[in-house]
């Protein structure tokens, strides 16, 4: 059981660094879109609006995932269960986010793994 939590704190950490390097790549294409010449000034306001705030939403809900992870790692019981309220909200990203939901729930709930954390 051991070598299966490893395998799930690895994966969480790389799909919430995934995550945060989506935003930054959000952020920096929308902020220089509105550098195009001849851009209304409504349209410049919009994009730097979508660029921060997707910026702050996909941020949002890729730290949990990072910080759940290290908490894995480090065999603490907050980590399992943040991990666990993670994998939740991303079985509905189909079909990545379902499988390391999924796989996160069938690990993190059996017995032997909870007395891991809880020795």
């Amino acid at each position: 059981m051991d070598k299966h939590v490893d395998i799930i704190s690895i994966l969480w950490v790389v799909s919430g660094s995934l995550g945060i390097l989506i935003a930054i790549f959000i952020f920096w294409f929308f902020w220089a879109i509105t550098f195009i010449p001849d851009v209304g000034y409504e349209a410049t306001y919009v994009l730097r609006l979508i660029s921060i705030w997707g910026f702050i939403f996909l941020a949002v809900f890729s730290l949990p995932e990072i910080i759940g992870g290290i908490g894995l790692l480090r065999r603490k019981e907050w980590g399992r269960i943040l991990v666990l309220v993670v994998s939740f909200f991303n079985l509905i990203n189909f079909p990545l986010g379902t499988a390391l939901g999924v796989y996160s729930f069938i690990i993190l709930l059996k017995e032997e793994t909870v007395q891991l954390f809880n020795p």
